[in-house]
């Protein structure tokens, strides 16, 4: 049997180059984007977010290396199944927002971090929303405008769920207030296309949340204001595919949280 062709890195800025991962569904779109991050003059690498525990792909982001570190966005498995796999085989530490995705003696991120690897500046930013533990990193010197990696806090076409009570509105809107800050990076999502201006983009997806709690007022209002999530998730995604259904009811969970004052999820 021929074996199968090594996966394609394919250039998304200036600093970096992906290997779409192959594992697409409803939630990961075409799949889990695997970034390999380095400054032009670099043999060392950062791998941000290593996907599934495929081995195919995990080879081809070790074979891209020398990795000298492997970061984590969030805990959801299409990102990190494959970070103690990638470890083992590059001896690089894997550095998360919680422990229990560090491997290899990597410390945890800590919010406003700068990272120096691979001949790259690497500035860590706290975005919790879609989940508690998400983060963000700003890429300063790629190209005239800078880059950030930004997990599934943005996506590349669509908007993210809220996986609540893990994520809460009111910390999303919070990071997405932090992302436009940031001004017209590029746009490096874990899955989907890259996108030109984070500023735009983070606006669009505020309009978005903004719309859809709108949406969510009106359906109590017909519904009565102690609705539950799925009865007012059948009214306001009606029209969702039942693949991405139980997202949409967690995500109207999280902004009924948010419109009924609920406190911050510890």
């Amino acid at each position: 049997m021929t074996p199968a062709p090594a996966p394609d890195l394919q250039r998304s800025s200036a600093l970096t180059q992906f290997i779409l991962a192959p594992n697409p569904g409803p939630m990961s779109l075409d799949g889990t984007n695997s970034y390999v991050v380095r400054a032009p003059a670099s043999q060392a690498a950062v791998v941000v977010d290593p996907g599934p525990l495929d081995e195919a792909h995990l080879q081809a982001l070790a074979a891209a290396g020398p990795v000298e570190l492997i970061l984590i966005t969030h805990r959801h498995a299409d990102h990190t199944a494959g970070s103690a796999r990638l470890h083992e085989l590059t001896g690089a530490p894997v550095r998360a927002a919680l422990p229990g995705h560090c491997h290899g003696g990597g410390a945890l991120l800590s919010d406003g971090e700068e990272i120096h690897a691979a001949g790259v500046e690497i500035r860590v930013a706290a975005t919790p929303g879609h989940t508690s533990d998400s983060v963000c990193f700003h890429l300063p010197g790629d190209g005239s405008q800078g880059s950030v990696l930004t997990g599934d806090t943005i996506l590349g076409r669509g908007t993210t769920m809220l996986d609540y009570p893990d994520g809460t509105l009111g910390d999303y809107l919070a990071s997405l207030d932090r992302l436009e800050a940031l001004g017209p990076a590029t746009v490096l999502p874990a899955h989907g296309p890259v996108l030109p201006s984070l500023v735009e983009t983070a606006r669009a997806y505020r309009s978005h949340r903004l719309e859809r709690l709108e949406q969510i007022r009106a359906a109590l209002d017909s519904l009565g204001r102690d609705a539950a999530a799925g009865d007012v998730a059948a009214v306001v995604y009606s029209d969702v595919d039942p693949s991405v259904r139980r997202a949409a009811e967690t995500s109207v969970a999280a902004q009924l949280h948010y419109l009924r004052g609920g406190p911050p999820q510890q």
